[in-house]
């Protein structure tokens, strides 16, 4: 979880000792737009499936910062379902390791993977867990946009990479 904050940290003592240090700023900065971008990917691949985001079931796959772990402090994958929350998608998820997510005043609960899968109009891998059947995955999702190259070992025109 401190993997987003550190580099601030850094830039904040570089400061202190009269030095700027701009390109861990501009790194911040990237860091936390990509949510931003993932967003606006998985706009384009719903457009392009003639899909609006607003009324779309996304389901979003993992919600743990980091693979195999069940923290979600400072994971991109709240402020994705925040994002697509506020564009008016139906947004639910699947993390093994996460049961549930307290966002603002509602509580989500993790849902059987492959049937929500099979169910979405979207599934988007925001999480590489191992304990996942990416095989299993791509046969029952229409649409699956991964953003941690999951999927490099399948061939499909289901998949959007990021």
């Amino acid at each position: 979880h401190c993997i987003p904050i550190d580099p601030f940290y850094l830039s904040w003592k570089s400061k202190q000792a009269g030095i700027e240090a701009r390109f861990i700023e501009l790194a911040g900065y990237i860091n936390g737009q990509m949510p931003h971008y993932v967003v606006d990917k998985i706009q384009n691949a719903l457009n392009d499936h003639s899909k609006p985001t607003k009324g779309s079931r996304i389901h979003l796959l993992g919600m743990a910062y980091k693979r195999d772990i069940d923290d979600v402090r400072e994971s991109p994958g709240l402020d994705i379902m925040h994002l697509l929350i506020q564009r008016g998608a139906k947004v639910s998820y699947s993390d093994p390791f996460i049961p549930k997510l307290r966002m603002e005043n509602d509580v989500f609960e993790t849902q059987e993977m492959l049937s929500s899968c099979a169910t979405a109009d979207c599934v988007v891998i925001v999480t590489d867990h191992r304990a996942i059947d990416y095989g299993a995955l791509i046969e029952v999702s229409p649409l699956i946009v991964d953003t941690r190259n999951a999927l490099k070992n399948f061939k499909s025109e289901k998949i959007v990479r990021l």
